[in-house]
C-alpha cells in the first residue's frame, strides 16, 4: 500500500474488516469470524503488489517436508522466522513454478471471533478469507502442480472447445469450498483478486450502498451478478491503489468425496456472469504483480500460452 492510512480506512472504516493491531508499515486484518490472529495484511510499500498468499498446513513437520520437496523440484524457497508476520510462526515461502510466491505456516495466534458480537459488526459483514485468484501464463502447468505435488482437488474447470481441448482455467480446493486457489489464464504471474465471504445477497448489496454513501461508488469495479462458475453472487471493488478484492456469498459446498468437476466451455459467457453485467475491460487486462522471494523485487509478468480473452469479449 502506498498510503497505509487510506488503506485503513477503505478496509476497516468502510467495509469493516477487524483490525487485530497495526504498526507504522503493517495493518493486521481478519474477518468477523475468524479466530487466527490475521487472513490480510496491509503493508507499507513503494508501488503496489502482492508479497505473497499463504496456506495452513497441518504440522510444523509439513514445513520441512515442503521445503525439501519443493527445493528437489528446482523451486527457490525462503524460510521465514518466527514472528516475521505478527502472531505467526515460522513460515515457508516457495516462488511456484509459474512464479508465484506461496507461504505455507503452520502456528498461528488465537484471538477473540467477533461472530457473535452483533453489536460490533460494520459494513457489509465479512466473514472470512475465501480464495485468491490468480492469472499464469501456463494453466495446465500450474494445474498440474498444485494437484499432483500439493494435492488440490478440482471442483470446476474452463476449458477451449477445439480438439484437443486446452485448460483455460481451474478452480482449486483443499477444503469444502468451491475454491482456495483460482488458476486463470493470463499475462502473469499475478494476482487478480482476493476473495471475502459474507453471509447473504444483502451483504453484496449493502457493500455497494457504503461506498457510494461515501463518494467511493468509482470503488465499484465490477456487480453485483452471480458467476455461473461457483455459481457465487458477487461484487469486485478496488482500493485507492488498485488491488482488487470480490466479496463473495451464496456458493455450494462440497461434501462429496467423489466429486467430479464441473466443465465450462470458454465460449459460454454464463460461467462468468450467470446474471449481470459483461465484466469491464479492467478486469481482464488488470491485476497485482508479485514479489520474488529472494529480493522483494516485482516479478516482470510473461504473456499467456492462450488468447487472454474469450471469444465473445471484445
Amino acid at each position: 500500500m502506498t498510503q497505509l492510512d487510506r488503506a485503513r480506512e477503505f478496509y476497516v472504516d468502510l467495509l469493516g474488516f477487524v483490525e487485530t493491531s497495526h504498526d507504522r508499515d503493517r495493518a493486521y486484518l481478519r474477518g468477523l469470524e475468524e479466530r487466527e490472529h490475521h487472513s490480510f495484511v496491509l503493508r507499507r510499500a513503494a508501488s503496489p503488489g502482492v508479497s505473497h498468499f499463504a496456506f495452513r498446513v497441518a504440522s510444523e513437520d509439513d514445513l520441512d517436508r515442503l521445503q525439501r520437496s519443493s527445493a528437489q523440484a528446482g523451486l527457490r524457497t525462503r524460510w521465514m522466522e518466527d514472528g516475521a508476520e505478527e502472531g505467526q510462526g515460522r513460515a515457508l515461502r516457495v516462488q511456484d513454478p509459474t512464479g508465484l510466491p506461496v507461504e505455507f505456516y503452520h502456528r498461528m495466534d488465537q484471538v477473540e471471533r467477533r461472530l457473535q458480537r452483533f453489536d460490533l459488526y460494520r459494513g457489509p459483514h465479512v466473514m472470512r478469507i475465501d480464495h485468491v485468484n490468480v492469472q499464469v501464463p501456463d494453466v495446465q502447468k500450474a494445474y498440474d502442480w498444485y494437484t499432483r505435488e500439493w494435492g488440490f482437488w478440482c471442483s470446476e474447470y474452463t476449458e477451449t472447445d477445439e480438439q484437443p481441448a486446452r485448460l483455460w482455467a481451474a478452480w482449486l480446493h483443499r477444503k469444502q469450498n468451491v475454491h482456495d486457489i483460482a488458476l486463470m489464464n493470463g499475462i502473469g504471474p499475478r494476482v487478480h483478486h482476493a476473495g471475502f465471504w459474507v453471509p447473504d445477497a444483502s451483504s453484496v448489496l449493502r457493500a455497494c450502498d457504503i461506498l457510494a454513501g461515501a463518494g467511493h461508488q468509482d470503488a465499484i469495479e465490477r456487480g453485483p451478478g452471480r458467476h455461473g462458475l461457483s455459481n457465487a453472487l458477487f461484487v469486485y471493488v478496488r482500493d485507492g491503489d488498485h488491488n482488487r478484492i470480490e466479496l463473495y456469498a451464496s456458493d455450494y459446498l462440497i461434501a462429496d468425496p467423489d466429486w467430479t468437476p464441473i466443465r465450462w466451455s470458454i465460449n459460454d459467457p454464463r460461467r462468468a456472469t450467470f446474471w449481470g453485467h459483461v465484466p469491464p475491460k479492467s478486469w481482464f487486462d488488470e491485476a497485482s504483480h508479485v514479489e520474488s522471494i529472494a529480493d522483494g523485487s516485482l516479478i516482470e509478468p510473461k504473456a499467456p500460452l492462450l488468447a487472454d480473452r474469450p471469444s465473445f469479449v471484445t
